[in-house]
């Protein structure tokens, strides 16, 4: 498979771009190549070579994308071409970039040729490529082989993008087949991608200005901001669940609210969480089709879920699936890790209200 195939296979496949941002370092002698996505008021999401993830951690945590011109330089000058540090900037300008004092001259990496993309939301797509202080700046024969790759590459990050916002719209509709309203909240909070049942909670929920989403309910609504960012931090649980109160002509609801944690789709997908509301009291089986397309589980564990949530133990549940008891448990221990939680008592509690509305569970 050569370069351009590996590339789009990447587009549809996001978890292979680390491996495609290695072959890109091959193409021209880098050091090491990222992808990256800058939003405004947001960290950057990346993906990059292995080689170099520890410094681009440094990187997002460290407020750098924010202060230097590099990005909007290149925008300006030539959008969506390949260029080096030393054609958009002079000399002096380099030396008191804040990127090449604080970050690239220390790891011994100052230089760097890249591409910055629009993306139709507003966002920028960086490919970065970094060299050696050793190699120096790159020569005009790795700026003509990327810029040779330029429309592919645009065209892959592109479709990942799409394919990334098709697959939230997909969630909260798998969500709306039994009847369970839900929404998908990118990074500054504001809603990507809703479905229908979200309106029938309005006023108590609603999409206002900026698409942000409003709980009526004050105190639900601080506890949700402050979970939004907590998530944006890195720090919040791997799945919060948010009491909103009753009212007069309402049941009281669990808001659910499940960071978007998928690899390198996050770079593309801007999506900081999957919220799901369901009311209290409808304690069932969940939907196989719910449990299957909303935390990624096989049928088998999706059974395994189910039987757990109407009550039965790990014994009862591998008596009645014809599975020894460790099997079950292994099957637990998987559950747990794509939901979230780490007790049974959690597991239930989240998949409460999760039930077929209507009908029949397919099995």
């Amino acid at each position: 498979m050569d370069l351009i195939d590996r590339i789009y296979e990447a587009a549809v496949i996001p978890e292979l771009w680390a491996e495609a941002c290695d072959l890109l370092s091959e193409e021209t002698g880098a050091y090491s190549t990222a992808l990256i996505t800058l939003v405004p008021n947001a960290p950057p999401r990346w993906v990059s070579s292995a080689c170099i993830a520890e410094q681009m951690k440094v990187y997002e945590e460290s407020g750098l994308a924010a202060r230097s011109p590099r990005p909007q330089r290149g925008l300006a000058i030539a959008p969506g071409n390949f260029m080096r540090d030393i054609d958009i900037m002079t000399p002096e300008e380099l030396a008191v970039d804040p990127i090449r004092a604080e970050l690239l001259e220390p790891i011994g990496l100052p230089w760097e040729m890249g591409a910055v993309f629009l993306e139709p939301s507003g966002s920028l797509l960086v490919f970065s490529q970094l060299s050696s202080a050793e190699m120096g700046p790159f020569g005009e024969k790795a700026v003509a082989r990327m810029n040779a790759l330029k429309a592919d590459l645009a065209r892959a990050a592109f479709l990942s993008a799409r394919l990334a916002f098709k697959q939230a719209r997909t969630m909260v509709q798998t969500l709306a087949m039994v009847g369970l309203p839900g929404a998908v909240v990118g990074d500054r909070g504001n809603v990507v991608a809703a479905n229908a049942p979200m309106e029938d909670l309005a006023p108590r929920v609603r999409i206002g200005t900026r698409d942000r989403l409003h709980i009526a309910d004050a105190g639900a609504n601080a506890l949700f901001s402050t979970a939004l960012e907590q998530l944006s931090t890195g720090h919040a649980p791997s799945v919060q669940s948010l009491p909103i109160a009753a009212t007069e002509d309402a049941p009281p609801l669990v808001l659910h609210l499940i960071p978007v944690r998928r690899n390198a789709r996050d770079i593309f997908s801007r999506s900081s969480a999957l919220l799901v509301f369901t009311p209290v009291g409808a304690v069932g089986p969940p939907d196989m089709r719910v449990l299957c397309g909303l935390f990624d589980l096989t049928r088998i564990e999706a059974r395994v879920a189910q039987e757990l949530t109407r009550g039965h133990s790990v014994e009862e549940v591998a008596a009645i699936l014809g599975s020894r008891v460790q099997t079950v448990r292994t099957h637990l221990k998987a559950i747990f890790r794509k939901t979230g939680v780490n007790r049974q008592s959690q597991l239930v509690l989240l998949l409460s209200g999760l039930a077929p509305v209507g009908g029949t569970d397919p099995a």
